[in-house]
């Protein structure tokens, strides 16, 4: 298993590089990526933000970034162009299911010119044809896992499965990328790829920096943010279950549930049936706007993040940054920032009381780590763009 470096510096040695199918040597031409991801914004997610995050600092160091994704509603621009990444959309189906068969993605992936295809994430349809045309157009590739959950528990029963039928496309990668370290043992052993042929390339974090607010509990009573998508697998149902034991030691507390999603109905449901709603807002702000999203994150006096799945958890990684005590279930990637002393803690089987009084005591005595080494988005980027180079230098196309 390998890690990048965690830095910028990896970005200041630009190799130049020429595409895929290319008979020049890679020193007269940049290098071109194809960043091939299942959705991409406007759609909100972490994948989403990853893909972001890094193309565009990568285009800002002189790489060509071309971003092919699928648009389902068949509404939005088949091609243009965001702070100098190429984007390039092709319809998928069904359209309101997240399946995304996208069989064009193998013909631009096929007809494409690029030094190295990045397929992001594989819970889909899409990677396994941009994998099959990267083979086929003999275009070395990666893979980042983007481990994630969902809310089907006939889906998460299938994942195994789903990974054992990409082995062998998995196993032909260049490398495997994982964002967190325990996808490195989980996938490692499960598929028989030897560790070393896994990077370690975590998510950075992209929040402004703002001063952090006064505590606003003497006025307005303490305010605990839950953000991701309205997804059951999110857990904004379980900070809802636990609110009222919360309130009958802290009558004032407020509620603040920051996404959208398919889920909003049913937690707006339970919250009027628990006799709690006027102490909760669900309100989601546009993904783009990271400024808002600071400002109003760091009014809050707690982050919980109760979801049964999370490779590395961005939201939480933003609220620490901010300086905020962190609350998470303990299980996958939330596992890991509890045991680096960043969160507390607790059981994914936890009762209603037992969540209400973990609340409490972040409430009444938060652990609030006073050094913190996060990651970077910068960092990703650089380490990206050290593999990417890596690979393009030894691959036989090079010469």
């Amino acid at each position: 298993m390998t890690t990048f470096p965690a830095t910028t510096s990896a970005l200041d040695n630009l190799t130049n590089a020429s595409p895929g199918k290319r008979q020049a040597s890679v020193s007269t031409q940049y290098l071109q990526v194809l960043m091939v991801t299942p959705r991409y914004f406007p759609y909100m997610g972490g994948v989403e933000n990853h893909v972001c995050q890094t193309a565009r600092r990568l285009v800002q160091q002189g790489v060509s970034v071309t971003v092919l994704t699928t648009d389902p509603s068949g509404q939005l621009p088949a091609s243009e162009q965001s702070e100098g990444v190429k984007i390039q959309r092709v319809r998928s189906w069904p359209a309101n299911r997240d399946y995304y068969f996208a069989p064009d993605v193998y013909r631009v992936i096929r007809q494409g010119t690029w030094d190295i295809v990045h397929v992001q994430s594989y819970h889909t349809f899409v990677p396994p044809l941009a994998m099959m045309a990267a083979l086929r157009a003999r275009l070395p590739y990666v893979v980042t896992f983007h481990g994630g959950g969902h809310s089907s528990r006939l889906r998460n029963s299938l994942r195994s499965a789903q990974r054992a039928l990409l082995r062998p496309w998995l196993a032909r990668a260049e490398r495997l990328i994982a964002v967190a370290k325990f996808e490195i043992e989980m996938f490692g052993r499960e598929l028989r790829i030897p560790r070393e042929r896994f990077v370690l390339i975590p998510n950075g974090s992209d929040l402004p920096h703002v001063a952090r607010s006064t505590p606003r509990a003497a006025q307005d009573g303490a305010l605990i943010a839950s953000v991701g998508r309205l997804e059951k697998y999110k857990g904004h149902q379980r900070i809802i279950a636990a609110l009222p034991h919360i309130l009958k030691q802290r009558p004032d507390v407020r509620l603040w549930i920051a996404g959208a999603g398919p889920y909003e109905a049913e937690l707006t449901s339970l919250a009027e049936r628990l006799g709690v709603a006027e102490h909760v807002l669900i309100r989601a702000i546009p993904a783009a706007d990271r400024e808002t999203m600071a400002t109003e994150l760091s009014k809050a006096d707690l982050f919980v993040l109760l979801s049964e799945y999370e490779t590395h958890p961005i939201a939480a990684l933003e609220a620490l940054a901010l300086g905020l005590p962190v609350l998470v279930a303990d299980t996958s990637g939330l596992s890991e920032l509890a045991e680096r002393g960043w969160a507390r803690a607790i059981p994914p089987g936890s009762t209603d009381q037992q969540v209400a009084g973990a609340v409490l005591e972040q409430l009444d005595h938060p652990l609030v780590p006073t050094s913190l080494d996060l990651p970077t988005w910068d960092g990703c980027a650089a380490g990206l763009f050290a593999l990417y180079q890596e690979i393009v230098r030894r691959s036989p196309c090079a010469s």
